[in-house]
């Protein structure tokens, strides 16, 4: 897959440039010290990863959180960057430490440094994920360990290098930063169909995020009618333990949002309640980008 350094534009750049790994949508000017961020929205599937998969392109998006960078595109015209990776989650998780891999996916052996007993890598979901979200195998044989190697150095780095670069910034020029990590997860089992939760709200227990900030992010997303639930069962990946340091005014919430409030899961498709949702967490940004400031 060829991708080359991430791209950064303003709110309203031309989009005839190589795009790279991923897509930096900045504002003119930054305005509060919030950053967005949809790791898992990318759907560029190139011609290589097909031919690896035993899988077309419509099963493999079944790892995908489809659409979740639209559902976030007004972020920019607020005054706040947005990061989403363009890459498919099942090509490259940025949502996991660098080296988290499966040695049974490898022809040669991986050196020592690789975690190769992390929960994630037993689920099949590691780095380079071995099954997709509904637990089908992914390819026909078995990789290279430089495969691996060439897919974190083109993705994995440039998202977090980006990633790392945008929470710098923000807490230099505001003294702290909340980054706000968005994904998309199926409905819960055991919950029926408009009973919710619609939104999870992850901050690794308390770790990840001062209570005060997590606690205005669920009553700005109570108010505008959604049904929560905290840590459960989505505390957090590896973008919110690793950067996610309240201590050193760094703050990270995870938000899953149930993929039954705005699209048809079954056919890939934007459903009715889209545009709805778009606008939500439109104000949802914009009245955390007013009330932030006071509160880190």
């Amino acid at each position: 897959m060829d991708l080359a350094s991430p791209r950064s534009e303003p709110a309203a750049a031309r989009a005839d440039a190589d795009p790279g790994p991923c897509i930096l949508t900045r504002p003119p000017r930054q305005t509060a010290p919030l950053v967005i961020a949809s790791p898992h929205s990318g759907r560029a599937y190139a011609p290589d990863f097909l031919a690896l998969s035993r899988l077309d392109s419509r099963a493999l998006r079944k790892s995908e959180d489809c659409f979740v960078d639209e559902l976030c595109a007004g972020a920019p015209g607020l005054g706040l960057p947005l990061l989403a990776a363009r890459f498919p989650r099942a090509w490259c998780d940025v949502n996991r430490e660098p080296w988290e891999l499966d040695p049974a996916m490898f022809a040669d052996k991986l050196p020592p440094y690789v975690n190769v007993a992390s929960p994630r890598v037993a689920a099949g979901l590691g780095t380079i994920a071995r099954v997709v979200a509904s637990g089908e195998p992914i390819y026909r044989g078995k990789l290279r360990f430089a495969e691996a190697v060439a897919r974190i150095e083109a993705c994995w780095r440039p998202y977090h290098a980006a990633l790392a670069g945008l929470i710098a910034e923000t807490r230099a020029a505001f003294g702290a930063c909340l980054l706000l990590d968005i994904h998309s997860m199926p409905r819960l089992p055991g919950i029926a169909h408009g009973h919710g939760p619609d939104i999870v709200v992850g901050d690794l227990h308390g770790a990840a995020c001062a209570r005060p900030i997590v606690q205005l992010v669920e009553q700005a997303l109570r108010g505008e009618g959604f049904i929560l639930r905290r840590n459960d069962p989505y505390a957090g990946g590896y973008v919110t333990r690793h950067y996610g340091r309240p201590r050193e005014h760094v703050h990270v919430v995870q938000i899953e949002i149930a993929r039954a409030l705005y699209m048809d899961e079954a056919e890939l498709l934007r459903g009715p309640g889209f545009a709805a949702l778009q606008a939500g967490l439109t104000r949802l940004f914009a009245t955390l980008a007013a009330a932030i400031p006071a509160l880190l």
